[in-house]
Parts: C-alpha cells; structure tokens; sequence
C-alpha cells in the first residue's frame, strides 16, 4: 500500500493562499527549504494536483530548468517534476500531457485505488483535492512549511473536517526567515 503525503507552505494562521489566490506571501524559500522540498518530490514516485496547483506548477517547471538564472536545485527539480508521473484531478480542463494522466470522475475512489497499489510515496496537492482526501481519511502525512506572516483569509490548509485526525508529530526544523517546518503522521 503506498502512503500519501499532502505538504504545503503555509502562513501562520492557516492559509496556503491569501484572498485572490495571492501565493506572493511567501516570496522565495530560502535554499535550504527549497533543498527540503526538493527531496521530499524525489522520494515521490507519483504527483496528484488538484486543477489550481496543477495550472501554477505546469506554468513553470516544464521549463524551469531551463531558465538562466535556474540554481542547481531548481534544475534538478524541473527535471524530477517532469520525470515523475502526475495525475491531474478536474472536470474543467480537457488535457494536461506530458508524464500526466487527467482524471474527470470520483477523485476519491481513485485516490484509494491508487493507495491500495504497490509502490511508493504519492504527494497530493491543491486545497480542494487534499480536503477531500482528509475528509476519506487517505492522507497518512502532513508537511507545513508554516511562514511568520498573517494574511486574514484565503484559502485554507484543511477545510472543513467530518472529524478530527490526530497527528503524531515525526519532525520539526527551523529554516532562514523563520519558517518552521513540521511533519505529521496520522495516527491509525
């Protein structure tokens, strides 16, 4: 069975995006966070993007690495991004290419299906995508990179739950600027 992990940046009081979709919050992680990052998707064997995420990330990594001013973690991240298969959830665009599979239907019975597979870890990322799999109790991660900044609303970490999921607490790490990152397995 694989094991899913949701991970996003996050501001200290919830949003991992401000009102308007505003992801600028943040600006720049600092190399060693994006480092981070960047080993947690190499240890992915596979991607699920909500429609909203799946638009930012395919707006760039493509091509990340070959940008001129693309460090050596960036290029090994573009090239990882585009190495490992992705599944795209959505009923509102028609096609996604490249190492992508779009799914219209029932995210959540695909999610499972993909659970019960033999493999490993799958990442799952988008607001709407990730709650719904919280609500079915798949996600068996959590990762916040938490930014000292407020921003007062947006789109939330977790919408609204059916119930609580308690968390065991697996890591927590410091980084420059003050983001704070910690990882949570769902207690079974």
């Amino acid at each position: 069975m694989r094991k899913l992990i949701f991970g996003m940046n996050v501001t200290l009081d919830g949003y991992i995006s401000a009102t308007g979709d505003d992801i600028g919050w943040g600006g720049p992680p600092s190399d060693e966070l994006f480092r981070w990052w960047l080993d947690q998707e190499q240890a992915s064997e596979m991607s699920l993007y909500g429609r909203k995420l799946w638009e930012t990330m395919s707006s760039y990594w493509p091509t990340g690495d070959q940008q001129p001013d693309a460090t050596p973690d960036q290029i090994a991240f573009a090239r990882n991004w585009r190495d490992t298969p992705k599944v795209v959830f959505s009923s509102t665009i028609d096609e996604v290419g490249g190492n992508t599979r779009l799914v219209t239907g029932d995210a959540v019975a695909e999610i499972a299906r993909l659970k019960a597979e033999d493999g490993g870890p799958m990442r799952i990322g988008g607001a709407t995508l990730a709650g719904a799999a919280m609500r079915a109790g798949l996600i068996d991660e959590y990762a916040l990179a938490t930014y000292p900044v407020l921003v007062g609303g947006g789109t939330p970490f977790s919408g609204a739950l059916d119930s609580w999921v308690a968390l065991d607490l697996v890591e927590t790490r410091t980084f420059p600027g003050g983001v704070v990152l910690t990882r949570y397995e769902a207690r079974r």
